[in-house]
């Protein structure tokens, strides 16, 4: 049984259920997933989608839907044990499905861990207890397990597999419309239309600063598969600015860009493994943020900045993220080729320490050998 509860996990699924199959044919894999891992041969008895929910107020209003998806699982464990159950991330919903297997004597192998180290660092116990074997993707989770007693394996970074684009600049460059010459900012405003609302009017703000500056500079968004033209189309016709909006081939809009400016998140570390150097900001509402002070446990909120263990590109947070703030970071990368080197081999570090690739064949190896195999 494998269980993954979005979008994310769903890809990362079908890869490993692919390696897995491709060492094993003979394996037979069903649980919670989407598109991508019914391709790889997965039966999904419940479709990930329905599942992908962020925040409080969502999940009560999912809560049905939540709620059916575990208690089919529960049956399926509890009448029809699996020889192994393998979690991907989605931890809140994962770990009570990891309670019923434990109960069933079903082996737990979680792929791509919580957040423990972040917040809520007490869980690590409950992981402890439920858990066979983590598989994590980064090097400092490792330590962090093996000091609860978890037996853990760091596999690699999926995403660096993944992170590649599919031309030569030059070739992005002409496809894009954008003129070589020219210098390229991206704008990166996330994937969600809460951030659209939140953060896209202060990313547009810094850019006008940086047109007025910067006469000539060019910039390009690429448009998250979530969202359509309409989510962003009114606020990009009020702030006046030419943006190249593109679709799909997000790593060949990284390569064009001399910085970036990005929200927090995933996409933090795909800009890394691509070598460019980026301001990452986040803001979110005042109570949120007063109560995140206390419960997290690190000192950057970049997952780029955190594999590092230092402040390798800037990060601007609430009240320090304004457009003049943001504007003035991207302009040093403009103007300061040392500043650039320097962040260009931070970047470096970061992808040498997510491993050379191959994680999905790791975690398969570890699914067999969990199986006997």
């Amino acid at each position: 049984m494998i269980v993954a509860g979005e979008a994310s996990g769903d890809l990362h699924g079908s890869n490993l259920v692919k390696e897995a199959l491709r060492l094993d044919p003979t394996l037979s894999f069903f649980g919670i997933g989407g598109p991508h891992m019914r391709a790889a041969g997965v039966e999904t008895v419940v479709d990930s989608s329905e599942m992908a929910v962020v925040g409080l107020v969502e999940v009560l209003a999912h809560f049905g839907v939540i709620y059916k998806a575990y208690a089919t699982l529960k049956r399926l464990i509890t009448t029809n044990p699996p020889d192994l159950l393998i979690l991907i991330d989605y931890p809140d919903f994962n770990m009570l499905v990891a309670k019923v297997a434990k109960r069933a004597g079903v082996k737990v192998l979680y792929y791509i861990s919580p957040q423990v180290w972040a917040w809520r660092t007490g869980r690590v116990k409950k992981i402890a207890r439920l858990v066979d074997r983590m598989a994590v993707v980064f090097p400092f989770e490792v330590p962090f397990y093996e000091k609860a007693g978890v037996p853990v394996s760091f596999v690699g970074h999926p995403l660096a597999d993944r992170v590649s684009p599919s031309m030569s600049r030059s070739d992005a460059l002409a496809a894009f419309g954008l003129d070589p010459s020219r210098r390229v900012v991206g704008l990166f405003p996330g994937s969600r239309r809460g951030e659209i609302a939140r953060l896209f009017p202060l990313i547009l703000e810094s850019a006008k600063l940086l047109r007025d500056r910067y006469p000539g500079i060019q910039f390009i968004l690429p448009l998250a598969s979530s969202l359509t033209d309409a989510d962003i189309a009114s606020q990009l016709a009020e702030s006046g600015l030419e943006v190249v909006v593109a679709r799909d081939k997000v790593y060949d809009v990284m390569q064009v860009c001399d910085a970036i400016v990005t929200v927090s998140g995933t996409v933090t570390l795909e800009i890394a493994l691509m070598g460019v150097p980026m301001v990452i900001i986040y803001t979110v509402s005042p109570l949120t943020y007063e109560v995140g002070k206390r419960l997290i446990r690190v000192d950057h909120i970049g997952i780029c900045n955190i594999v590092a263990g230092e402040r390798v590109v800037p990060e601007l947070i609430q009240d320090e993220a304004t457009a003049e703030r943001i504007a003035g970071e991207i302009g040093r990368y403009l103007d300061d080729p040392a500043h650039v080197g320097k962040t260009r081999a931070g970047l470096a570090m970061v992808k040498e320490k997510l491993g050379s690739g191959g994680c999905s064949e790791r975690v398969a190896g570890i699914v067999l050998e969990m199986l006997g195999k």
